[in-house]
Order: structure tokens, then sequence, then C-alpha cells
């Protein structure tokens, strides 16, 4: 929308202009060590900002959760940022009761099973349950440690910067889909391991089920969400429909799925070996896996027939 040069001079200090601002102002709208509020997963959180980019056109903040480990750090845009304020405090308050936060917060893990149950079968019944509640809000230092190679940290910051500030979608379906990745992984180390492979198929199936549930509950951005509608309709498993990008992102959330599991200790070790195996091999395989461009909405929505890659 062109803005004639009146209407840009009389609102430079409006907050009507305030996206416009924050994408090409040469002054970033937050600072290093700036304490802010972070929108994640409907709830704010408070954080302090540890960088701050300026990368195609728009403005990136890589924050800390206070009080939280930093394996939660991550890399938000402008739409997931409010100023640490008395007004926006109360926000934050009135949200925490909306959604039970500081409750959610104190729920304790519960028995520990002493069997040796499988991963899967252990985890199924409180899958439902594990995805609905996954926040921030429970205590850092139990949980699981999935640490994410550099390269596909930036695939997640490029994921964002699409999908929030240029407006564009992954085009769907994706070819390889989820199903797809899982079964080239078990292949590879199948070949690598021999019969040893067996518990990796086991943990794929469950990777593959946290993803149909969590997909339509956490891994979605808003934006994405009337695409979701159209491409999985209640008989359609998103984990045939979805490829590595969104895939990549329920490993960001994993460990607090995890933790509201109640796994033992034990078997979250293995879990861990085995969960970064699988991102190495993603990484090796990037440039097979992931798209290297996203698609503008529009084209999505109106014919299948413009160009997808």
């Amino acid at each position: 929308m062109e803005i004639s040069k009146t209407s840009t001079e009389n609102s430079n200090s409006s907050s009507s202009t305030q996206s416009e601002t924050d994408n090409h102002s040469s002054v970033a709208p937050y600072v290093e060590g700036e304490k802010v509020l972070a929108n994640h997963n409907q709830c704010l959180y408070e954080a302090k900002v540890r960088k701050v980019e300026h990368n195609r056109k728009a403005w990136l903040f890589h924050v800390h959760y206070l009080g939280w480990k930093k394996s939660w750090d991550e890399w938000v845009g402008m739409d997931r940022l409010m100023k640490h304020t008395e007004e926006n405090m109360r926000k934050k308050h009135a949200l925490d009761e909306k959604h039970g936060n500081e409750k959610n917060a104190k729920v304790p893990r519960g028995s520990q099973a002493k069997s040796k149950t499988t991963y899967v079968s252990r985890g199924r019944k409180r899958r439902n349950e594990s995805v609905t509640k996954a926040k921030p809000g429970v205590d850092p230092e139990k949980l699981v440690n999935i640490q994410i190679p550099t390269t596909l940290k930036k695939k997640l910051v490029d994921d964002c910067e699409f999908i929030t500030h240029l407006g564009k979608l992954v085009k769907l379906p994706r070819t390889p889909n989820v199903n797809d990745i899982l079964k080239n992984y078990f292949d590879y180390r199948l070949k690598k391991c021999g019969s040893m492979a067996g518990s990796v198929e086991e943990i794929m199936k469950g990777v593959c089920c946290y993803f149909d549930k969590a997909l339509p509950v956490i891994l979605l951005y808003n934006n994405e969400r009337q695409q979701y509608q159209e491409a999985c309709p209640a008989n359609v498993s998103p984990s045939a429909i979805y490829g590595a990008e969104h895939l990549l992102r329920l490993f960001v959330k994993l460990p607090e799925l995890l933790f509201y599991a109640s796994i033992e200790e034990e078997t979250l070790i293995e879990l861990q070996a085995h969960f970064l195996d699988f991102l190495r091999f993603l990484q090796k395989n990037q440039s097979a896996f992931f798209l290297s461009t996203y698609h503008v909405a529009e084209d999505i929505e109106n014919s299948t027939n413009k160009q997808g890659h």
C-alpha cells in the first residue's frame, strides 16, 4: 500500500506505523540487554534480548527466557515481543489466569513407573494431555536437552521469517513428507547398525505420533492455520502432508512434551542420543529435505499450478 508523504511525516512517532518503522529503520525497536515480554504458545513470558539482527528487511531478536535454561533461547520476530511495561504486565497476568500457566508450572511429574516398557507405549496414553499442556511452565532443570545443530537453527530462523514477515507458506503437500523422512532415517540406521535398529523404528513411530498430535496445537504460526484446515481434513495425518520444515519445529518443543510423558531418566538419556543422531541426519541431508524458499500465501490458495520450487 502506498503512503503519501504527508501521512508518513505525520505518523513518524505513531504506533500505527510501527511495523514499517521496525522493518526499515536503522534503529532497532529493542536493544541488547533489554527486558521484554515474549509471546510463547499464547502466553507472555519475561525475557531478555541477547542479540539483535536485521535480516532481509526485518528485525530479528535472540531472546533468553528469564529463569529458563539456554536451550529455550530462540530467535523471534517483532510479532512475538512487547515492551516490558506495567500495562503489558497486566496483560501477562491476565493470560496466565486464562491459560492456568502458574498452576501448570507446579504440576508434579507424577509417579515414575519402574517397568522397562517402551517409549511409545508409555507415552501414548498421555500424548494428548502432554501436547495441550506444553509451554514454559516447568522446572527447566528437569527437561532433556536436545541440542539443535547450528545450521538447522538457521533453518528455524528462516522459517520464522518466511512465515511471519514475508507472508509466505510452505506449499503442501510436501515431498518428502515426515513419514518419508523418518523411514529414510530408519533405513539409514538399518544399513549402519543391522538388527540393532529395531529400537530406532519404535522411536521414529513415537516421533511421528507426537508430530501428528502436536502440529495443530503448538507447531503452526497463526497465518498457517487456514492452510492446515484445507490440507488436513479429519482423515488425513499431518505426517503425510507436512515435511522437514515443520518436523524440525517439533524438536524445539520435544523437551517439554517428554517431561509430561513422565519417562524414566534412563530412557530419556537413550532418547536424547537418538534425537541428536536424527538431527545430524537432517543436517547432513538438508538440501534434499528442506525447501530453499517458500510461496506467497495467495499463490497457494488460488492455484496449484503456479511455480512451486
